[in-house]
């Protein structure tokens, strides 16, 4: 039962994914005689936390009650009062929790709250499942850094366009419809300035219910050659463009592309950008996740610094063939193969005609 419970908490807390940022997805619910009494979640930073949503809703049945919650109370104050002291007020009995806060800020001073107030708590149901859930907050909480994924889409034979450049489209509508999702799940997507003069991308969240939230869209061009009429900074959207340059570019150029409604944000001398150092400083921006879309430059690129996380591969069965039609992964590449990248906690599922292969880098 308690795994029943805790299940329901999670798919409660995952309602708002992409929504939280740079808060952590939170689920809660409140059961008394095998009753649910009260759930919440929480939908945005700033908003109330799901144990206080739940508690509300319990009411006084809440005295006397088992509360499931995904991760553990909060004991600081921060935009919200401490949930671990609402917990403690509403009269709750026992407090059964998926995984402990890694925030320096709570960290176990929730639990010990609880504990010390004379509150049963049971920690580690479904421990695995709410740390991939909360992934993102994880890496960001404890390095201030974003959590980075690399997507590509290619062929069969390992192509991501022909040999005259063309791309659209080598997936299927369901494999870019959950890439349309993935934009909307993370803060920012990055992409270099290739993809931008090839392709033309808009960089938005086209959702078949129109809901999608933009993220920050980043082009990563190192001498500030983004054409002015580009997409990417002519869109009807709230989240901003930002231009990652070098101290090399035109000032000119960089004046340009801030009079057209771009960031420019000049990462280090030269001559390419460091993207290591890009993401240092998107943290410090409260950016905690980051859509790396290539081309395969970026990719590489991404690779060889160590940055990526995870990676969202899909696979058409179509073979395109030919010598000089590129693939997903440029740069030098592995020497050998004991220096390949290799992933861990892979998961393979069908999209339409297509696969998505998702792992973690090891």
């Amino acid at each position: 039962m308690d795994r029943h419970y805790m299940k329901m908490a999670l798919e409660l807390a995952a309602r708002a994914r992409g929504r939280t940022s740079p808060n952590p997805m939170v689920g809660a619910v409140v059961v008394k005689d095998n009753r649910i009494v009260g759930q919440g979640y929480h939908a945005r930073a700033g908003t109330p936390h799901a144990e206080v949503l739940a508690l509300a809703e319990a009411g006084n049945e809440a005295r006397g009650a088992t509360l499931y919650v995904t991760l553990e109370p909060c004991c600081h104050h921060g935009r919200t009062g401490p949930c671990a002291d609402a917990v403690i007020a509403a009269g709750v009995a026992k407090v059964i929790i998926a995984t402990i806060d890694p925030n320096p800020l709570v960290a176990g001073g929730g639990i010990r709250r609880l504990k010390d107030a004379g509150v049963e708590v049971v920690t580690g149901v479904m421990k695995e499942e709410a740390l991939e859930l909360n992934e993102v907050f994880i890496k960001y909480i404890t390095t201030g850094l974003p959590f980075v994924v690399a997507k590509a889409a290619m062929s069969l034979d390992g192509k991501i366009a022909t040999c005259t450049g063309e791309s659209r489209w080598i997936t299927g509508p369901e494999a870019r419809a959950y890439g349309h999702r993935l934009r909307d799940w993370y803060d920012a997507i990055l992409v270099g300035i290739g993809t931008v003069r090839a392709d033309n991308p808009s960089l938005t969240a086209r959702l078949a219910n129109g809901e999608g939230r933009d993220p920050v869209r980043i082009i990563v061009d190192s001498t500030a050659n983004t054409p002015l009429d580009a997409n990417v900074l002519n869109q009807h959207s709230e989240a901003p463009t930002i231009i990652a340059t070098t101290a090399g570019a035109s000032p000119e150029r960089l004046e340009a592309l801030r009079q057209a409604g771009a960031e420019v944000l000049v990462v280090n001398e030269g001559p390419r950008v460091e993207l290591a150092k890009l993401l240092r400083i998107l943290g410090k921006q409260e950016i905690t996740s980051l859509l790396i879309e290539g081309g395969a430059g970026v990719h590489g690129s991404a690779l060889a610094a160590g940055i990526v996380d995870k990676v969202v591969w899909f696979i058409a069965p179509k073979i395109i063939g030919g010598r000089e039609a590129p693939g997903p992964v440029g740069g030098r590449g592995a020497d050998d193969l004991s220096e390949a990248a290799e992933l861990e906690r892979v998961k393979v599922s069908r999209m339409g005609p297509d696969f998505c292969i998702e792992g973690y880098l090891k």
